[in-house]
């Protein structure tokens, strides 16, 4: 699906936007028909390629996934800056009743990844209008499998974001957010989102007959326990203002009704802010599974694995794209937020890369209560279109203020 050439340079960079706006819905709902999962999204990316096929770029690939990094150079050598779109879908049914509904069974754009690729095509296609007024490269970054399977960091271990120069000078990436006020873009400066890492416990007992408890050793109830004290551990051994989360989502024992287990595992996710937190959190989760379950004669192995770091924007990027975002679209329309979230992002492996920031758009419709919208990974989940111009406009105007001005002090 190849992109109508743009038309003649409008006044500003939102302008240029707008204007190739049916171009990215487009792009956006062809995506969103056709939702791909985890590391291989090569129709996405065909997509992609098709949108930008008649633009000066130099795409680099690499093993490990369909990833794609596509280089716009302007007048002459100068900084380098990252602007990212992941392309992965969730495995979820859609429940949204749009006309351009996924048609992969299983298979939803619920957390905006359509939007976020067509925003950088359309923030590609205005910045190529503008090569001859600006030195240095864009690198466009299209991403598989931010949903979990660590696609940033792949492509950066695939040498896809560093030269002959190293690393680029900066890097950023947009997120929608389908419970946010329309239009508003949020950020803070350092971290924006928290690590996550997986929790595994296993209670390992001795089976027996659920009518005779006592001569079985059973492990459901240690697990209870242990569930129970993990909430106590984050109320008591951190400090309230040092955000954990740790959540046990799954249990599972047995096979019959009257029949005790041997053993019982626990899955869950454990969410934190900093390195320090993060390594306490696993010690003290593995000494209470360990020695809740021996206080009943049985054993534990509990097990915490790594994902995603935390995601810290520099407080100079944050300071960049607030006076971008003040200069372009009004000040109004830009909230710096109080607090991180708990949620994480495959972003974090370019910004331990580069600096840079993650940047917040509310996608909410105009005049919605947005408080009240379905959230990000909800089958529901939805956004309204004519945002994702300003999407567009804003990564473009991030790139060229790197290029042009740099990172401020």
């Amino acid at each position: 699906m190849n992109l109508h050439p743009s038309p003649p340079l409008p006044g500003t960079i939102a302008d240029a936007a707008e204007a190739i706006a049916p171009d990215i819905i487009a792009l956006r709902r062809a995506i969103h028909a056709d939702p791909e999962l985890g590391l291989q999204t090569p129709r996405t990316l065909e997509k992609v390629r098709a949108a930008l096929a008649d633009l000066p770029l130099e795409w680099r690939t690499g093993p490990q996934t369909t990833g794609a990094v596509a280089v716009l150079k302007g007048r002459g050598p100068g900084r380098r800056v990252v602007l990212r779109g992941d392309m992965d879908a969730l495995p979820l049914a859609e429940e949204t009743g749009l006309p351009f509904a996924s048609e992969r069974q299983g298979r939803m754009h619920a957390c905006g990844h359509d939007g976020h690729t067509a925003m950088l095509v359309g923030a590609a296609r205005v910045l190529a209008d503008r090569c001859d007024s600006f030195d240095g490269e864009i690198w466009l970054m299209f991403q598989p499998g931010e949903e979990g399977f660590g696609g940033g960091r792949m492509m950066i271990e695939d040498g896809l974001l560093t030269d002959e120069n190293g690393p680029p000078d900066a890097c950023f990436a947009l997120h929608v957010m389908p419970n946010a006020k329309h239009g508003e873009i949020a950020c803070r400066p350092g971290p924006l989102m928290a690590a996550s890492d997986g929790l595994n416990i296993v209670v390992k007992g001795a089976g027996g007959h659920a009518s005779m408890p006592h001569g079985a050793a059973d492990p459901l109830p240690v697990a209870c326990e242990i569930v129970t004290a993990i909430q106590t551990m984050v109320t008591r051994q951190f400090d309230a203002g040092d955000s954990v989360v740790v959540s046990v989502t799954m249990i599972e024992a047995g096979h019959a009704d009257n029949v005790i287990a041997d053993t019982c595992t626990m899955r869950g996710t454990v969410r934190t802010l900093t390195e320090e937190t993060r390594a306490k959190v696993a010690a003290s989760i593995a000494r209470l599974a360990t020695n809740i379950a021996a206080a009943h004669g049985m054993s534990a192995e509990a097990k915490v694995t790594r994902n995603f770091p935390v995601t810290a924007n520099d407080p100079r990027a944050f300071k960049l794209a607030e006076t971008v975002v003040a200069r372009e679209f009004g000040a109004e329309h830009w909230h710096a937020l109080a607090r991180p979230l708990m949620t994480a992002e495959d972003f974090s492996y370019a910004l331990n890369h580069a600096p840079g920031a993650m940047l917040f758009l509310g996608v909410a419709r105009e005049g919605d209560d947005w408080s009240q919208c379905c959230g990000l990974h909800s089958p529901r989940m939805h956004m309204d279109e004519s945002t994702l111009p300003r999407g567009a406009a804003l990564l473009a105007a991030l790139g060229l203020e790197v290029l042009n001005e740099g990172l401020p002090e």
